[in-house]
């Protein structure tokens, strides 16, 4: 009975959920994790990290505009596929062993990889190895929930294999693995492991650009294997995050479930959340307009409509990106307001940048979506990305993406039922 329980829970991308003490509701499930920025400040060179996450939103705009035509050039050494800006720690198995993960929005499965290694890129920690594990369980072909994650799984010839899955990106990275369900340790509550069933690809063969520092992904989409999915019924379908800036060093990010993803208050505003039905991986907003101080730009017309979003969240990606015409005409309104020489980025990746010597006024750009306006403070878009060089953190893309630079500071929550997107400006380092 056990187990047809369990089956049946994960063949609706429900979860089963094992806490230390009761609870009556969804509504009052709730815990919070850390989010490990991947790049972080080296006393050598204090301007690398900032590069690094610039370089990798160009390589996440490529990947996530799914080969569409770009006007992003692609730097010398760019990361092409380990590109998401945090990582998240869990445990998985019983007993338990680290698996650290790229957190990212753009994705839906949690995968790692697994002994045997047939072949597999270089990892910190030791590689999962599931024989060791009293939990783990491989689903096979032909099953109703083999079946029922297509196209995420598929199978082989012989039907007596495991249900499998196969990911590619871009530049050749992969993973291949087998499906299966297992104990994962989420996080803490008052001291007490937060355990959760899950359904993830152990994978046995992977390679390409991922990092040492990293054994998988943690995937946060909003398709039905992600972990926000798999863990809806008991948190109520709502997650929040709040961003420490780019250059911390002693704060990390928090990543909220449940009760403890409300945003609300004093200065919350919120816009319509849209997942469209042939892409229900991301999270879309709809982006009226952007001003510089008092100056509004129009979003331009004959794109998307509404009900359809025509901008991505994405707390993977650290700039903002937009499409070119647009970006060229809050460029152009910058350049008016800042009034400095302007220099070009050393590092070849952004794409507007000024020469300071001393503290300057910067204009406000404020983002207005549908009901809802974000106004950024200077912090949120504008880097020192070398001694003396200002450049502002916008570029232009295809795909039209709004970064986790522009979220720094901000209490950001997902109400997925309720199709909401919340922005509350907060001090993310108290938190």
């Amino acid at each position: 009975m056990e187990a047809s329980l369990k089956f049946h829970s994960l063949l609706s991308f429900a979860l089963i959920l094992a806490l230390s003490t009761p609870r009556e509701s969804a509504s009052e499930y709730s815990f919070t994790t850390e989010l490990v920025r991947i790049d972080t400040p080296n006393s050598s060179d204090p301007y690398q990290h900032v590069v690094n996450a610039f370089r990798r939103s160009i390589s996440r705009a490529h990947r996530l505009s799914q080969n569409s035509a770009g006007t992003l050039a692609m730097p010398p050494g760019v990361l092409t596929n380990s590109d998401g800006s945090f990582t998240m720690n869990m445990s998985i198995g019983n007993p338990p062993a680290p698996f650290v993960g790229i957190a990212d929005t753009g994705s839906d499965l949690i995968w790692t990889q697994c002994e045997p290694c047939l072949q597999c890129f270089d990892q910190a920690s030791p590689v999962f190895d599931p024989s060791m594990s009293s939990t783990y369980e491989v689903i096979m072909c032909e099953t109703p929930l083999c079946n029922a994650l297509l196209p995420y799984s598929f199978c082989g010839p012989d039907l007596d294999l495991f249900c499998m899955n196969s990911n590619s990106y871009g530049d050749g990275s992969y993973t291949y693995g087998n499906i299966a369900t297992e104990n994962f340790i989420l996080g803490y509550v008052s001291g007490q492991p937060v355990n959760a069933i899950l359904l993830f690809e152990c994978g046995h063969m992977n390679g390409g650009t991922f990092t040492k520092v990293t054994d998988g992904i943690i995937g946060l989409g909003g398709g039905p294997v992600s972990l926000v999915s798999q863990l809806s019924d008991d948190t109520g379908g709502r997650f929040s995050y709040c961003l420490v800036p780019l250059g911390s060093t002693t704060k990390t990010s928090k990543l909220n479930f449940g009760a403890n993803a409300e945003v609300g208050g004093d200065g919350a505003v919120s816009t319509p959340l849209i997942q469209r039905d042939d892409q229900k991986t991301f999270y879309y907003l709809y982006l009226e307009a952007v001003s510089v101080d008092n100056r509004r730009i129009d979003f331009p017309p004959g794109g998307p409509s509404p009900d359809q979003g025509n901008i991505i969240i994405d707390s993977g990606t650290s700039l903002t990106l937009l499409p070119q015409d647009f970006y060229s005409q809050i460029e152009a309104a910058v350049i008016e307001s800042v009034q400095l020489p302007r220099v070009n980025d050393p590092s070849q990746t952004l794409s507007l940048c000024f020469q300071v010597a001393t503290e300057v006024n910067l204009p406000f750009l404020t983002f207005h979506f549908n009901g809802a306006d974000v106004r950024l403070p200077a912090l949120n878009a504008f880097v020192l990305i070398a001694q003396n060089v200002l450049c502002l953190t916008l570029g232009p893309s295809p795909t039209a993406l709004y970064g986790n630079v522009a979220q720094t500071n901000f209490l950001v929550g997902h109400d997925i039922p309720n199709k909401i997107v919340s922005f509350k400006p907060v001090d993310c380092t108290l938190f």
